[in-house]
């Protein structure tokens, strides 16, 4: 009895998708992060420790408290309004950095270590938390500059010669503060991927998200 010719399976071709954006922006930014890691070790660890201890919610939240029922404070309408405006928006940052960190759950860099020493408040790394709150502090100052300028104004009478030669100039010693502020807020979130704490798609997304909420406190609060 003859055996029935089989018939020849066809050739099947697998086709490999190209990567997507998304998966693409992740590899970059992962990449380039490890890479700007590596080649910033010799900066001294102490220094990027303390730009990124200057940057905890927790070294911050008492300030704006603690000045607010200060004396210093009942002096002034328009450091009262700041001193809320800088609550209230680090509170809102708080939640939001930490509702946005839920629902993305992006893991820190598997090679950053130590972090348990100082600041470590959970695992997830998208947003940076510390790029967005002192961007919200630096952009908040920068709008609130003019009131600021009132602060100073409202303190001359303090009968300080010192002091009242620097308040005659308070326009220039308002712009300068505001730019130190800025350098530190820079400063502070490029350390968090100098130490591989964060990428740098963290880093700077949290900067426009501290911009943003400055600009929400400020307009709409």
């Amino acid at each position: 009895m003859e055996e029935e010719p089989q018939t020849p399976k066809p050739l099947t071709t697998t086709v490999t998708k190209p990567p997507s954006f998304h998966h693409r922006l992740i590899n970059l930014d992962t990449t380039w992060s490890l890479h700007i890691h590596t080649i910033c070790q010799p900066i001294p660890r102490s220094i990027l420790k303390s730009l990124e201890i200057s940057g905890d919610g927790r070294f911050w939240f008492p300030i704006p408290i603690a000045l607010f029922l200060s004396p210093l404070a009942s002096k002034s309408d328009h450091l009262r309004s700041i001193l809320i405006g800088l609550f209230v928006g680090s509170l809102f940052d708080l939640v939001l950095v930490g509702l946005i960190k839920f629902l993305v759950r992006r893991p820190r860099p598997v090679y950053n270590k130590g972090m348990h020493l100082t600041v470590a408040v959970d695992h997830w790394s998208f947003p940076s938390g510390h790029s967005s709150r002192v961007f919200f502090i630096a952009a908040f100052l920068y709008l609130s500059s003019t009131s600021i300028g009132e602060v100073l104004i409202q303190f001359r009478s303090s009968g300080n010669e010192f002091v009242n030669q620097w308040i005659d100039f308070e326009g220039k010693i308002v712009e300068l503060f505001v730019l130190i502020v800025f350098l530190w807020s820079a400063a502070t979130s490029i350390s968090r991927v100098f130490l591989g704490r964060h990428f740098v798609l963290d880093v700077t997304a949290g900067a426009c998200l501290g911009v943003l909420e400055a600009l929400f406190v400020f307009y709409l609060l």
